[in-house]
Parts: structure tokens; C-alpha cells; sequence
């Protein structure tokens, strides 16, 4: 008898959990919970305000992906879960499964005041396609770029991304001829920002900020943000646009279960992407928090690294063999803006960054192309 497994999402930890799981056996029943079958591919929404991308082509229909995978989608929320696990709730009805990999993303923490008046971008395309209109219906003004964290999870932020909005829209209205009609600020509560990329890359970004004439404001814990301005402890600025990446926790639907969390609220993990206490129940991905160092990413590569040893160890643990697959700890960016990209790697045993270029550039756009044929 053939095993069940259910995947909960469809973004890159999810998908990467199913074709892991295809690739190793071929009998196994696999189950994707999401709400649609769809692959919204985030990176790439640093272009849309610069017309690069439209928000059509960042949306991948997965219909003929699940068909090739032998996938059964079950197009549903989950919402809580029981019997060890083993039932999954949805709002759809319950899925049995004798295997389980949690890959439904984070959720953004939304408690700072007045965040309403701050476009989140990484919340999707509508998110990026705000910020391409505002940008060009404002005739000037002062344009605010910041991201928070996660105090109790340090690795629960996404910051990468907010660097690149900032670099691209100067890019922008440099292209436009219109940039000295607009002031940009970027603000975060740490003084160096970014850090977890490495001591380089931190001067690196800093010095780019400098060279672009973009004003910084740093080192102050955030207190709200109002329809025109940022307000910080150490003091407040005037905003007529305001682009901000909250910290990240875990889902909401957590709570209807017992899964372990950790102190961000995220699912806990071990080194095997396994959580702990539980049989057959894996996390992979922005879900979950995994043992390691504090800069250790929440991003597409690190998510694509988990899955995989959360597909091999769940399959392993099914067969009854060791489930003793661990991912590697590796951060792995280019910083893009728009015409050149900086190149950001780092493990536990070294560090690297490449000055901007335009070969960095194509080679992320290239990136997109390569990655997304296996779903188109």
C-alpha cells in the first residue's frame, strides 16, 4: 500500500518538498494544501514598479506541474491539525496523511501603529504593483524604505529585498531624469543594517547609499509609523511614501495545533528539518525555526536546501530507515538594481561579495528563467 503524504503550501519549499518526493519514490500519494494552485515567484518583484516585470508573469499556474507530479491539490486553508498529525484541518474538510511537510510560509507581524499607512512589497504582486503606481503619479517627495525583525527570532526577517526596492527606484527616477525631485531615506533600529550578510556587504550596501545620495536613519527602535511620516525613538521624518518589511512569525493556523514553537512563534525544527515529538512531521522553509547560526537566511535557496532533507528524512522515516539528512546553512543573494546586481554569499565558514555588475544582473534574471521551467 502506497504512503500518503500532504504538503501544506505551494511556494518554494513546498514545491520543492513535492519534487523531491516524486524523484524518490514513485508510488507515493502526494497531497498539496493551498490556497491556489499557483506559484508567486517573490523575488522577482523588485521589478515590477520599473515595468521590468508585469505582475502576470511573476504568477506560475502549477495545474500541469501537479499533473506531471501526480499531485492531488486540495485548494484550501489549513486550519488547525489533530491525531498526532496525522489529520490535517482545512477549511475544505480534513486530509489523512501518514507523512506530513509544513512549507506554508510566514506571516508578516503587523503590530507596529500605523502600519497600515507602510506597502508591504514581499505580500505579493498587488503589494509591488502599488508601489509602481504611486511612483508614478507622485511629482516629488520623500520616499521611506525600512524592514523590521522578529525580536525573538532573529532569523525571521527579510531584508534583502528591501534593498533592492530602495536601489531600484533610484535607478528609476535616475532613468526618468526625475530623482532630484525626490528625497530616499532608509531606516532600521539596527545601526548596521543587514549584517547578518556579512561585515562587507553591510559596507557595501552603506556605501552605495552614499554614492546614490540616499539618506540614512539608523539605530532607533521604530514607535509608528502616520499618513506622512516615520517616527522613531530617536526622533521622526516626513514620508510621502513609505515601503516597510515587517518581521516575520508564524501562521495563524498554528495555533489550532500542537506543534512545538519557538519563542518567534514559528514551528521548531531539528537539524532534520523533523519537529520534534512528533512522528512523520516536517517543516521546511519560512514555517519553521531551525537550528543554526543567527544570520542563517529566510529566503527561496535556504527554503529549496530544507525541503529537500525534509523530503528525504520523511521518506526515510516511512520506510523505517535513518532519517539523518541535514540541509546545508548557506545565504545566497544578488542585490539587484535593476542594471547591475551585487553578489552576497555566506556559510559558516566564509563570506564573499562582488561589487556590483551587470553580469550579476542578467545572471539573476537568467536565475528566474532556469528556476521556474520546472513549473511552467
Amino acid at each position: 500500500m502506497s504512503k500518503r503524504v500532504t504538503v501544506v503550501g505551494a511556494g518554494f519549499a513546498a514545491l520543492t518538498a513535492v519534487r523531491q518526493l516524486r524523484q524518490r519514490d514513485p508510488s507515493v500519494e502526494i497531497t498539496v494544501v493551498s490556497p491556489k494552485a499557483e506559484l508567486v515567484y517573490l523575488p522577482s518583484l523588485i521589478w515590477i514598479p520599473a515595468g521590468l516585470r508585469q505582475g502576470r508573469d511573476m504568477v506560475v499556474p502549477l495545474g500541469n506541474f501537479f499533473k506531471r507530479m501526480k499531485v492531488t491539490h486540495v485548494a484550501a486553508e489549513a486550519t488547525g491539525l489533530t491525531e498526532g498529525g496525522r489529520t490535517l484541518q482545512t477549511s475544505a474538510g480534513e486530509v489523512q496523511n501518514d507523512g506530513l511537510i509544513i512549507a506554508s510560509g510566514g506571516r508578516f507581524i503587523k503590530k507596529l501603529p500605523g502600519i497600515e499607512h507602510a506597502i508591504t512589497p514581499c505580500e505579493g504582486v498587488s503589494a509591488a504593483e502599488r508601489i509602481r503606481d504611486r511612483l508614478a503619479e507622485m511629482p516629488g517627495g520623500t520616499i521611506a524604505v525600512g524592514f523590521g525583525g522578529n525580536p525573538n527570532e532573529p532569523s525571521a526577517m527579510r531584508g534583502g529585498p528591501m534593498f533592492e526596492f530602495l536601489f531600484g527606484i533610484d535607478t528609476l527616477l535616475r532613468r526618468q531624469g526625475r530623482r532630484e525631485k525626490f528625497k530616499l531615506v532608509f531606516f532600521n533600529p539596527a545601526p548596521e543594517p543587514g549584517k547578518r550578510l556579512g561585515p562587507k556587504a553591510v559596507k557595501g550596501l552603506l556605501d552605495s547609499m552614499t554614492k546614490r545620495g540616499i539618506e540614512t536613519h539608523l539605530g532607533h527602535k521604530m514607535v509608528r509609523f502616520e499618513a506622512d511620516k516615520v517616527v522613531t525613538e530617536g526622533g521622526e521624518f516626513a514620508a510621502d511614501l513609505i515601503l516597510f518589511m515587517p518581521g516575520m512569525t508564524g501562521n495563524a493556523w498554528f495555533d489550532n495545533t500542537p506543534l512545538p514553537r519557538s519563542p518567534g512563534g514559528m514551528v521548531q525544527a531539528d537539524e532534520h528539518c523533523k519537529v520534534p515529538g512528533m512522528e512523520c512531521v516536517y517543516v521546511a522553509g519560512d514555517s519553521g525555526s531551525f537550528p543554526g547560526p543567527e544570520w542563517m537566511p529566510k529566503q527561496a535557496h535556504m527554503a529549496d536546501l530544507q525541503a529537500s532533507a525534509a523530503a528525504q528524512n520523511l521518506l526515510a522515516e516511512l520506510e523505517g530507515t535513518a532519517a539523518d539528512a541535514t540541509f546545508k546553512v548557506e545565504l545566497m543573494c544578488i542585490v539587484d538594481s535593476l542594471n547591475k546586481g551585487m553578489l552576497i554569499t555566506r556559510t559558516p565558514e566564509r563570506s564573499l561579495m562582488l561589487p556590483p555588475s551587470w553580469l550579476m544582473h542578467m545572471s539573476k534574471r537568467f536565475f528566474e528563467w532556469w528556476y521556474l521551467r520546472a513549473y511552467r
